[in-house]
């Protein structure tokens, strides 16, 4: 089984703000960009698209097909109430101590990053693993690293390491119980 993980495209936003689940679109360069991700993709009749139901992902999902299967499990981590706040806005008696255990710690209001490692082990568990044919997963930078990390053993805390631009897309393959990486995954 083929599997596709992709990071949704270019959101619209300025540099530099925090958005997580913030429910942004695009910007303009989207069919530039979709075009290219559709590149990198062997994309057959009958493959089963998941998206987060996020606008910025679903966009994506929709070029493939129109039968995309929403999971909120796929969101970006939930940064609660620093959504949509300038990251050097954000007091640094709140910050400081999440950017020295962002694994565990979760911005006010919002989630820990371990906690949405739990819910992408989750969704691997329940639609993954048991999918009978080959699958393109369109989501986010955090909920891709927490898969990978998981897949490859890596722990959370080094799972930055993992290069993912967007629209990048990382092609796995399942077979025999064992996940194989075919293409796209980069750690720095």
């Amino acid at each position: 089984m083929e599997i596709y993980l992709v990071r949704h495209t270019t959101p619209a936003i300025d540099k530099g703000i925090c958005y997580g689940q913030t429910n942004l679109d695009v910007t303009d360069s989207f069919e530039t960009e979709y075009k290219a991700v559709h590149k990198k993709i062997s994309f057959a009749e009958g493959m089963q698209v998941f998206s987060s139901p996020l606008k910025r992902c679903k966009k994506l999902a929709n070029t493939f097909d129109e039968a995309v299967v929403e999971d909120a499990r796929l969101m970006e981590l939930n940064f609660g109430q620093w959504e949509m706040k300038a990251w050097d806005h954000i007091p640094s008696e709140e910050i400081t101590p999440w950017m020295n255990d962002f694994v565990t710690l979760p911005a006010p209001s919002g989630e820990s990053y371990v906690t949405l490692q739990k819910r992408m082990v989750s969704f691997l568990n329940e639609r993954i693993l048991p999918a009978q044919k080959s699958l393109i997963i369109v989501s986010h930078a955090g909920p891709i690293r927490a898969l990978l990390a998981y897949i490859k053993k890596i722990p959370l805390k080094d799972s930055f390491a993992i290069q993912l631009n967007y629209g990048h897309v990382v092609h796995l393959s399942y077979k025999d119980a064992t996940f194989n990486i075919e293409k796209g995954l980069q750690i720095k």
